[in-house]
């Protein structure tokens, strides 16, 4: 979060407020209340001894010990009493449940603080009573799993689990690092972290009070729950699937009730004594004396039975321990002579759990439990690889075509492996290569995380931050948006790649691959867009395509896992189609966008171009073959004649013009499957919605020949504006078999009594607004009202003309009327003895020619400018995207390359500005003739 350039925006001023402030605007703060808030974000140091304390007596850092003393020590105190007691961590994955109740390194959490204090409390009690403490842990797996059951005395229990006897905390310990290695082993199944799986640890307290005959029993539930975060609503993500994987529903059930602690539970002390069961033992009609007899033997003989069974409980559970100490006395003396593989996993509690220890000769790793190397996880082969320690020298070898990666590079042949190399097996099972103990320094092992190991693969993808555009900013500072979206590529190439590997496995044909929204793409003023991760999904068979959002990939991952663990349990892994997460009705597909910029348009220039439409790669998808001209309101096309100088004199006029859509050319998308067809659509300035053309079908150069007139009714500042810096964004759409056709209503849009779409809609708003209403005769009045203001518009224009025309006869009659008869017409002026040859009327017609004339020139020289700057802004933007290639055997080629696209684009600069430099001084040339010839 650092990285990306995130601010803090949480505060605490006391410990039960939290306030946080809203990121995009500063001024919106909201304020919650809790029963105790913990702050842990800073003013903390490490002591001696590794634990995280105040840094100073005025930091408000709150420490594990100060969670334990405010939450954990109440449940303590409840089980104590003959109290069930169940604590629950719920919050968002990092926000610190794990941290909170196991702890990590030094620091432990909440539940080894319980279980260390309750056998200290144990030692400090007196000899009268007896201590029996349960350790639920179930080390064999069952297809399916265990069963939840529900009775009506016990409540709801799990049907199975195995119950431990433990003496002393540290067996507790052993026990707790015992399930952690069955749960990263579990994990590595189908890569799951904590995040996506809940942790139950129950520890089962028994009290026989000796001296009382009394009994107490209590629970102790301590639960890390899986993440809570909510990606986007599916909903609003447009998945037809809602979330329904087991984790979330769980969760959703359990957020549903968070506010329970206002329901009062009537707590009862799990008790009870011998003489509440006397009758049982068959001495309910005996005298007093008799009865004191009874329960007395009762009790002697339940006491030694529970002794007895105690203590033989704790006999077997002692050989159990030797074996696993022997086990791990033998485990730490072949970490330090033999070459091994360390587990790396996305939850760093569960990395460096496994060790695969690599012996002298050839060992097989794989799923068979015949194999030396016993390995489970998506994409992993009966015989997956072979691992060989010959000479002091380790090498692995793939089994056929199975996925073995080393430092983020896939193998196909013999490799050898040198001390810490990275190592993934299957779809991303991640190991750690520790080499002999020669090879070994007092290297961090903890700077080779589950990150690591994904940014290595990535690079050597060629995913890269310059890839993604974050060295494109001018301070030379990371985009931290950009940032952020390459920290999601990373986050989901691994998930990616186990959702391919589980659609191979259930013969769903799928392909999924990332890609990124907009990651060559610009708006219509050439700044690039925010960028997003998504998904495309590909059927092998089919051909069909489908994009997903971050967040229904995600869901549709989690259905997908579950689908995947019925099929390893040899459930029944078939569902309907529309429960299928592998599939989703064919949807019209985004190809590529292109941009025509329009800036000759506002000089009434028409201009024919074939632009790029680039997909979101960067990379032609198709070309498109486009007319934009200005035209008349009857739709007569202008002519170079009417081209104007500055875009000012359009201003307050009506504006006609065509967007002729003529053909698309060389569409990669036709020519992958025959049977696909396209959609072309645009939007102008402030139109309302997007139109589209006809959609056409299996042909690969499609003649789409489409025209739509549009009319600015008064041309507005923000309008001309508009055409000079803005480009019109050509959107390209791919159709599937089956697939809804794009199509957009006319009624969304006003239009002219010609039948045009009117644009630059401001100054007519409140009449827009009014023809919103369904009445018939408002919707008549309101093409009236245009129709009028159409006409007053045109008689404007040829009052405006006729003046104009009034202004330049009366200064023509002003110069040539002065010395003339009215009588008899003269050629001759004579002023104080002076004579001057008046212009004749054939002379003055060929100065307004020759003034036109120029005009022309000028407006012609534009235009070829104006073409000319549109190819070169379009190179530019080509250049801008070309990225290094990774790969440095490849960066001399890409200098060459990029050179030689400057080297084009400076030519076409220079020879651009050249032109329109000479064309100018042409202009001039003759403009000073004409001014000297009018002098003369």
């Amino acid at each position: 979060e650092k990285n990306s350039g995130s601010k803090c925006v949480i505060s605490m001023h006391s410990r039960t407020t939290t306030t946080i402030q809203d990121p995009k605007n500063p001024e919106h703060v909201k304020t919650f209340t809790f029963d105790l808030a913990y702050w842990s974000h800073s003013g903390f140091q490490k002591d001696k001894d590794g634990v995280l304390i105040s840094a100073d007596p005025t930091s408000k850092f709150a420490g594990q010990r100060d969670v334990f003393h405010d939450i954990g020590r109440g449940i303590l105190d409840s089980a104590w009493q003959g109290y069930n007691a169940t604590l629950l961590a719920y919050g968002q994955t990092g926000s610190g449940k794990s941290y909170s109740m196991i702890g990590f390194g030094a620091n432990k959490g909440i539940i080894p603080s319980v279980c260390e204090e309750l056998f200290q409390a144990i030692e400090n009690q007196g000899r009268n009573q007896e201590y029996q403490i349960r350790d639920l842990l179930s080390r064999t797996k069952k297809p399916g799993g265990l069963k939840v059951r529900e009775d009506q005395q016990l409540g709801f229990y799990v049907e199975g689990l195995k119950t431990v006897p433990c003496e002393n905390y540290a067996q507790i310990e052993k026990l707790m690092e015992q399930g952690t290695k069955i749960r990263t082993t579990a994990s590595t199944n189908m890569n799951a972290s904590s995040s996506r799986s809940h942790m139950v640890i129950t520890v089962q307290l028994k009290q026989v009070f000796l001296d009382k005959a009394l009994t107490k029993q209590s629970s102790i539930h301590l639960v890390d729950l899986a993440g809570s975060e909510r990606q986007k609503s599916s909903g609003s993500e447009g998945d037809r699937l809602k979330e329904g994987s087991r984790v979330n529903l769980s969760l959703t059930s359990l957020g549903n009730v968070i506010r329970a602690k206002k329901v009062r539970n009537n707590a009862v002390v799990n008790t009870w004594s011998r003489a509440e069961n006397k009758t049982l033992l068959g001495c309910g009609n005996s005298g007093a004396a008799e009865q004191s007899a009874c329960f007395l033997a009762d009790h002697q003989m339940g006491t030694y039975a529970i002794q007895e069974t105690w203590a033989h409980l704790l006999e077997q559970a002692r050989r159990e321990w030797e074996q696993q100490y022997a086990a791990i006395a033998q485990e730490r003396q072949m970490v330090k002579t033999l070459p091994h593989l360390l587990n790396v996993n996305e939850d760093p509690q569960l990395t460096g759990v496994l060790k695969y220890f690599i012996h002298t000769g050839s060992c097989v790793a794989g799923r068979a439990a015949s194999n030396a190397i016993t390995l489970q996880g998506l994409g992993i082969s009966d015989k997956h690889a072979s691992f060989t320690n010959v000479d002091g020298k380790v090498t692995v070898t793939p089994h056929s075509k199975c996925k073995v990666i080393v430092n983020g590079v896939p193998i196909t042949s013999r490799t050898k492996l040198q001390h810490l190399d990275r190592v993934i097996l299957g779809s991303n099972s991640a190991y750690l290569y520790i080499g002999f103990p020669s090879e070994r320094g007092n290297e961090d092992l903890n700077r080779f995380d589950y990150d690591f190991f994904q940014l290595e693969r990535a690079a050597a993808e060629g995913v890269s931050m310059d890839k993604l555009g974050a060295g494109s900013s001018r301070d030379g500072q990371v985009d931290p948006s950009v940032l952020a979206v390459f920290q999601d590529y990373i986050k989901l190439m691994p998930l990616v790649a186990e959702a391919n590997q589980m659609s191979e496995e259930l013969k769903k044909e799928l392909k999924m691959e990332l890609k990124v929204k907009n990651l060559a793409s610009s708006d219509s003023r050439g700044y690039e867009l925010q960028k997003e991760v998504m998904v495309k999904v590909t059927n092998q068979r089919t051909h069909e395509v489908w994009i997903w959002s971050k967040s229904k990939f995600i869901n549709r991952k989690f259905l997908m896992e579950e689908l995947y663990q019925r099929f390893l349990d040899r459930e029944d892994s078939h569902v309907a189609q529309e429960d299928d997460p592998f599939w989703d009705p064919v949807e019209v597909i985004h190809l590529g966008s292109a941009h025509v910029w329009l800036q000759s348009l506002a000089y009434c220039m028409k201009f024919e171009e074939q632009v790029e439409f680039l997909n979101c790669d960067g990379l032609e998808e198709a070309v498109l073959h486009v007319h934009i001209a200005p035209c008349s309101p009857t739709g007569q096309v202008y002519g170079e004649e009417d081209m104007i100088i500055d875009p000012f004199e359009l201003l307050g006029k009506r504006m006609d013009f065509q967007i002729h859509i003529v053909q698309c050319l060389g569409v990669k998308w036709l020519k992958e499957d025959a049977k696909r067809g396209i959609q072309i659509g645009y939007r102008i300035y402030d139109l309302p919605n997007t139109l589209y053309t006809k959609p056409i079908w299996k042909i690969v150069n499609p003649q789409i020949e489409e025209i739509v007139q549009f009319a600015a009714l008064n041309a507005s500042q923000e309008f001309l504006n508009y055409l000079q810096t803005n480009a019109l964004i050509v959107d390209l759409w791919g159709l599937q078999e089956g697939c809804a056709e794009l199509s957009c209503s006319q009624l969304d849009f006003i239009v002219t009594g010609e039948g045009h779409i009117v644009v630059d809609t401001k100054k007519i708003s409140n009449v827009k607004d009014t023809s919103q209403t369904p009445s018939n005769q408002t919707s008549e009045l309101y093409l009236k009202v245009l129709k009028l203001e159409q006409e007053t518009e045109l008689l404007r224009n040829i009052n405006r003309a006729l003046r104009e025309e009034n202004v330049f006869l009366k200064e023509s009659l002003e110069k040539i009327g002065s010395g003339q008869q009215a009588h008899k017409p003269s050629n001759t002026l004579k002023v104080t003895g002076m004579t001057s040859q008046l212009p004749s009327a054939r002379e003055i017609n060929q100065m307004c020619t020759q003034q036109d004339s120029c005009d022309k020139e000028f407006a012609k020289a534009l235009k070829v400018f104006y073409q000319s700057m549109n190819t070169a802004r379009g190179q530019f933007l080509r250049l801008r995207q070309y990225k290094p290639p990774e790969d440095d055997q490849m960066l001399r080629p890409f200098v060459h390359q990029q050179s030689q696209m400057l080297k084009d684009l400076g030519d076409l600069l220079e020879s651009s500005m050249w032109k329109l430099k000479n064309d100018v001084a042409l202009i001039v040339k003759k403009k000073r003739e004409y001014l000297l010839y009018i002098k003369q």
